[in-house]
């Protein structure tokens, strides 16, 4: 199915309207913040990638066009409308369109999915319950591969705390050329 951005940026402007605490911003990630994101990915090694929250896919597309032709790509998305939207405009066999929370990546792995190498994350982290931003970030970091990386990015530095409570090294970096200007976060378990 071939969609344009117009009608991929009124789909997501209208999720935002109806769940904005699930979305933090009115319009997709920028190139700029997509590209500062995936800089930090090995790709030659990196097999399994996992995305929380991927939304209209805008970084999902670009993991996919850069990721190896036989590694795997697994999002989590809680919005129906996104799920069915990448489910129809992603055909890419790489792909797997899981209809459900990050804290069920747990799950996924129990049910035989392999540790990812990297997770990106652009959930609010700001607007989750402590408890549920506890419980994602703390399962995120028992199924990464031991040399893996969580790569965040958030409009607001709070989640900082959690994640220095979570991860033995964070790095932090800024991507002022998004609407939103973007906080990006590097973690290692």
């Amino acid at each position: 199915m071939l969609i344009s951005s117009r009608q991929e940026h009124l789909l997501f402007a209208r999720n935002f309207l109806r769940h904005p605490k699930m979305l933090g911003s009115l319009i997709p990630s920028s190139t700029f913040l997509v590209r500062r994101l995936l800089r930090q990915i090995d790709w030659a090694r990196a097999k399994v990638v996992v995305e929380y929250g991927p939304g209209v896919g805008t970084i999902t597309r670009e993991v996919l066009r850069r990721m190896h032709p036989d590694a795997v790509l697994i999002v989590f998305e809680t919005n129906p409308e996104f799920v069915t939207f990448l489910r129809q405009t992603i055909p890419d066999e790489r792909l797997r369109v899981v209809h459900g929370s990050a804290a069920g990546v747990m799950g996924w792995i129990e049910q035989g999915g392999e540790r990812p190498d990297y997770v990106i994350s652009g959930i609010p982290f700001s607007t989750l319950p402590e408890p549920t931003r506890r419980e994602i970030l703390q399962t995120t970091r028992e199924v990464l591969q031991p040399d893996g990386a969580l790569l965040v990015y958030q409009f607001s530095p709070k989640v900082l705390p959690s994640l220095r409570q979570t991860f033995s090294t964070v790095v932090r970096s800024f991507e002022p050329l998004n609407i939103l200007p973007a906080q990006l976060f590097f973690c290692s378990p």
